[in-house]
């Protein structure tokens, strides 16, 4: 009941807010029409949930490919693309692999490389550390890492967020549908009432 889904709706454009208005590269998403903010959905946002929703008949990179070649690339292309961006994100031995002959932390990278698939300019993930392992958990937020230092905004929604401020320039705490905090990550870790109440530390 926080509003964690609800934010990611509003900025992924899938839902329309009651006021205010969402400017993302400079456009206000909610003026466009519903097949103009498809478009620029699909063309600068990027979004991995808790489940990787990966097509578990199609290999790693078949999975990544998809994008691409649905939006029109050639399959040469969409290839070389895909096997670049798992490189990336060190999959590269695993390109032949299906998601059941995958690691939890394994699929959950190739779902953030799929979404990296486009030429996005904001990535959004909802609570992709959910059920994982702590050594898993590790994997992902090297990716996250990487994915920052070349310049992509990343948006990340987590219940337990003690690892993500970790990460983050900026922390916003929702509770009960409204904003209680919005500062830096580095305020809220120094700040022993924000930590207790809502980080449980």
């Amino acid at each position: 009941g926080a509003g964690k889904t609800t934010l990611l709706n509003l900025l992924g454009g899938l839902d329309n807010p009651s006021s205010g208005h969402i400017d993302i590269c400079g456009q206000d998403i909610h003026r466009m029409s519903e097949s103009g903010r498809a478009r620029f959905r699909n063309r600068h946002l990027g979004f991995v949930y808790q489940f990787h929703h990966l097509l578990p008949e199609f290999s790693a990179l078949e999975n990544v490919m998809m994008p691409g070649a649905l939006g029109g690339r050639g399959v040469r292309q969409a290839s070389e693309q895909a096997t670049a961006i798992l490189e990336r994100v060190g999959l590269g031995a695993r390109l032949g692999h299906k998601p059941g002959e995958l690691s939890g932390g394994e699929r959950q990278r190739v779902a953030i490389a799929r979404a990296l698939a486009r030429d996005i300019k904001v990535l959004l993930l909802d609570e992709p550390y959910e059920g994982l392992a702590p050594v898993i958990v590790d994997e992902i937020e090297k990716t996250l890492s990487l994915i920052k230092s070349q310049g992509i905004t990343t948006i990340l929604v987590e219940q337990n967020a003690v690892r993500a401020l970790k990460l983050a320039d900026r922390a916003v705490i929702l509770d009960t549908g409204g904003v209680v905090f919005d500062g830096t990550a580095e305020e809220v870790l120094n700040n022993a009432e924000l930590r207790a109440e809502y980080l449980a530390i």
